[in-house]
């Protein structure tokens, strides 16, 4: 039995993790404010476990930390603003709420958790590397894990998110170092599945499916992305987490299959039976990348971990899901 804490526990990849990791006899903490996710009843489902826990806190708050017990075996850092509407939105929060409660985690980590066994997992992003494409045109496919971390251009809002990532790494790597604790860094590609919130791109989609847009609009048709469905990247995370082999390495976790934006929604239209009669094809936003394959050799090297659910697998579970939890309309004022 571990004792565990998931920073961000109650968003997508948080109540996915904490869910698997329940199923044992381990002794679960969520730490979350709730500035994206909520308290729906997946979740509240999920807190009548006897071994899962919520503190609900700012972690941008140093004296949040202060609170926290000790003794944690492992820490899952999840935390930080995520959604790309919200990237050019609020770019100096993005930077700013990412960087401060990653030092505090590691600061907390390496002088307050008083265990020196336990070991701390950063969830990066391919967005810290995806400018190498749209600054110099070539990008090795698939991606591996050494090549160069670019920021394309820092006016362009958009990467906030990767530029506070990058850091993130950074802090990281030389942190263990420093300090000498363990900690492993992932990087997930395009994670996918039920309740992963209503403004990413295969939600948005299955929603204007459902509500038959006809011209049906596609932002870069021909951009390509790894979908990795969400109980195949808990399994990897986990992996990356409890291996010895993984200490102070970085793992990208994703598929070997690239699809295209269209063929993606192919998919859609086939399983929810429905076409429409015109197709609006359109540019993808500025800063966004054309293609994304992660090379994932060196996670099923030293783990033995490879995804295994199929894309049209993923996807009729995640519209299962978005058919029986509806986007709640706003009440006005």
């Amino acid at each position: 039995m571990s004792k565990i804490l998931i920073t961000g526990g109650t968003g997508f990849v948080g109540y996915h993790l904490a869910k698997k990791l329940a199923e044992g006899k381990n002794e679960i903490v969520l730490v979350d404010n709730f500035f994206r996710s909520e308290l729906d009843e997946d979740m509240k489902q999920l807190l009548e476990r006897p071994n899962v826990k919520l503190i609900q806190a700012d972690l941008g708050n140093r004296d949040a930390w202060d609170s926290f017990e000790s003794g944690y075996d492992y820490v899952y850092h999840l935390a930080g603003i995520n959604g790309t509407r919200l990237f050019y939105e609020i770019p100096f929060e993005v930077l700013s709420v990412g960087i401060t409660i990653t030092f505090y985690a590691i600061k907390w980590f390496r002088t307050t958790n008083n265990n020196p066994n336990a070991k701390i997992l950063y969830t990066s992003s391919n967005e810290a590397y995806a400018g190498a494409l749209e600054a110099f045109g070539q990008l090795p496919l698939p991606t591996p894990e050494d090549v160069p971390l670019v920021i394309s251009d820092p006016y362009n809002p958009r990467w906030s998110y990767a530029g506070q990532k990058l850091i993130g790494e950074l802090l990281f790597i030389h942190g263990s170092k420093a300090h000498n604790f363990r900690m492993s860094i992932v990087r997930p590609h395009n994670f996918y599945g039920p309740r992963e919130g209503y403004e990413h791109v295969i939600p948005e989609i299955i929603e204007r499916i459902k509500k038959r847009v006809d011209p049906f609009p596609i932002y870069g048709a021909d951009d390509t992305r790894s979908f990795c469905y969400i109980d195949d990247a808990v399994e990897a995370i986990i992996a990356v987490m409890e291996s010895e082999k993984t200490d102070g390495g970085t793992y990208h976790i994703g598929t070997t299959e690239e699809t295209k934006i269209k063929h993606l929604i192919e998919h859609l239209f086939k399983i929810m039976k429905w076409e429409p009669s015109k197709l609006d094809i359109k540019n993808s936003p500025k800063g966004s990348v054309k293609r994304r394959l992660p090379h994932v050799l060196k996670i099923k090297e030293h783990t033995g971990w490879e995804a295994k659910i199929t894309l049209e697998e993923g996807l009729k579970k995640m519209i299962e899901w978005y058919e029986t939890n509806p986007r709640k309309k706003r009440k006005n004022g």
